[in-house]
Order: structure tokens, then sequence, then C-alpha cells
């Protein structure tokens, strides 16, 4: 699927036929949006830009370190979306190309901030004058997006903290789910990274309208209050995961205490009956009571033993 952006005798224009490309001049493209593109549709694009777009095989090979390149006719970036599942989160990479003032984003699965930036472009043309504008928009919406994401994490953690407050099913599972959740936040945090690098090569290149500076400056200093809060929801989660850990160690040191406990008393009462087991002359012994004085004696000194370990603090 294609859509494409282009503005013709001062109007905004939208069209989905590739065909309708080689009718319009580069200056007039805004936006040239591929969504999962059929081989015609790409390689179309690739004849009116000149040049050869990164298939998504491509953008997923490369290393974060080279995600932006440059040359004299284009600029290429790559980053990835998350999108958000039940238990986990999927990466999508995006590729973005710049030649002259007309933006090509290429992608294989729908995005919500791409979906919302093409109604707003429809309604409120005049906001757009150039690719760049187009990309800042989709960083824009990007971000809110991940500062979303990490704000249902961070209530997330607070239920999590509530439960482990009120001891409620407080089990290896739920320390599973804490490092699931752990996990979700690094993802999260890797992905802003990743915009945060991308934008900071993009300010380096002389290529960009300098009008978008402040704008572009503006999404950096969201990206990095939204770095500190993933580290400080990170460093939460790790905090909890050690109070996890901790209580269930108290607990299995409650019942070996317990089953500690009930040996120690019982080693009294096994010392007298092996006693009596012996085949000598005791005490008692040929006494038709002499089973009720020996039940007697055992459970005075278990009665002892409580008393010793009470009067110790041992209990």
């Amino acid at each position: 699927m294609i859509v494409i952006f282009y503005r013709q005798d001062g109007k905004l224009l939208v069209s989905q036929s590739e065909t309708e490309l080689f009718k319009m001049d580069k200056n007039q493209v805004l936006w040239i949006d591929l969504l999962a593109p059929s081989g015609d549709e790409k390689h179309t694009v690739d004849d009116f830009l000149c040049i050869e777009i990164p298939s998504r095989a491509q953008a997923e090979e490369i290393e974060s370190s080279s995600r932006f390149s440059e040359s004299k006719e284009a600029i290429f970036a790559n980053t990835n979306f998350l999108m958000p599942g039940p238990e986990d989160y999927t990466i999508e990479p995006v590729s973005f190309t710049f030649v002259g003032n007309c933006l090509t984003t290429l992608r294989e699965v729908p995005l919500r901030s791409f979906t919302e930036l093409q109604r707003r472009i429809v309604v409120m043309p005049q906001q757009y004058k150039n690719g760049y504008s187009v990309f800042a928009s989709i960083m824009d919406q990007r971000v809110d997006l991940d500062a979303d994401m990490i704000e249902l994490m961070g209530k997330e953690i607070s239920q999590y903290g509530k439960r482990i407050n009120k001891q409620e099913d407080i089990n290896e599972d739920f320390l599973l789910d804490i490092n699931q959740l752990q996990e979700n936040t690094m993802r999260v945090r890797e992905n802003i990274v990743d915009k945060q690098r991308l934008l900071s090569n993009l300010l380096k290149s002389d290529k960009y309208p300098a009008e978008l500076e402040p704008r572009f400056t503006v999404i950096l200093q969201d990206i990095t209050s939204l770095i500190k809060h993933s580290d400080f929801s990170f460093e939460r989660l790790e905090y909890l995961q050690d109070t996890v850990v901790g209580l269930i160690n108290l607990d299995q040191n409650k019942i070996m205490k317990i089953f500690t406990l009930v040996s120690v008393l019982l080693m009294p009462p096994t010392l007298v009956a092996s006693f009596y087991g012996m085949n000598v002359a005791l005490p008692f012994m040929g006494k038709e009571w002499a089973w009720i004085a020996i039940i007697g004696v055992m459970l005075l000194l278990i009665g002892v033993s409580l008393y010793l370990f009470k009067k110790n603090r041992m209990l």
C-alpha cells in the first residue's frame, strides 16, 4: 500500500497510486508512506527518487550505531517502533528516507502514530511545509506514545508494590511477573535511546531546515526525561524484586525454623523412649502406671525445652 501526500496549485492532495508519481515534481511531494509495499510500488518509488530505499531485511540487519547515514542526495534513517502486546512488546523497524524536502517511510505494519498524523495532515496541511516537519511530528507523537507506555508501567509497578505491602500471592510466579516487567522496561528504554541517537545525528546534518532545530531540541529534551523516568522505574522494579526475594526467604526460613523446633523438642522424649526400649532395669519398670509416668516425663522435658527457647528469644 502506498499513500502520497503532495501539493498542487497550493492545495494538499492525497493519492494512493504509484503511477501518479511520475506526473509530479519532487518538490511537490511532501510524504510517501509505504505500508507493506509490493515490489512494483517500491521499485516505482526508487525510480522516482533516483535512489534505493533500504528494505525491511536490510533495516533489521543495520546495527544500532549505524542507523543513520547520509549521502550527497539523501539521508537514510532507521529506528524501531514498539508495539505493546498482552504480555510482551514487539519491535517493528521503520525506515525514513529524505530526498530534498520529500520524506519516504517504509514499514510493514500499521502504526498508530502514522495513522493519526495522516488524518492531521489532511485537516491542517498548513502546518506541514516539508518532509522534515512530517518526520518531527512522527517523532513527537511516538515520544508521546512511549511516555504513555512508561506511565502505564509506573502504574503497574505501583500495583505490584501494593500487593507486596499486603503480601498477596508473594511467590515465584509473582517474581517472574516482576522480571517480565523489567524486561519490558529495558526494551522501552532501548527504543527511546535509539530515537535519541537518531535525532542527535539528524541535528548534525546540514540538510534539515534550521527552523526545525528548536522543535527537535524539545523532542530530545522529552526523550532525556523519559530515559530518566525509565531508569527510575527500573530501580523501583529492582527494589521490588529484592523485597519479594527477601519475603520468600523469610517464609522459607519460618518453615525451616518450625521443622527445626519440632525436631529439637522431640529429641528429649526420643532419648527417654530409647532408654526404656533397652532390656535393662529402669525406674518404674513393672508398674502398671509406668507408661503414664514416662509420658509425663516426656511432656515435662518438652515444656522445659519450650521455656528455654522462649527465655532465650529463640521463638
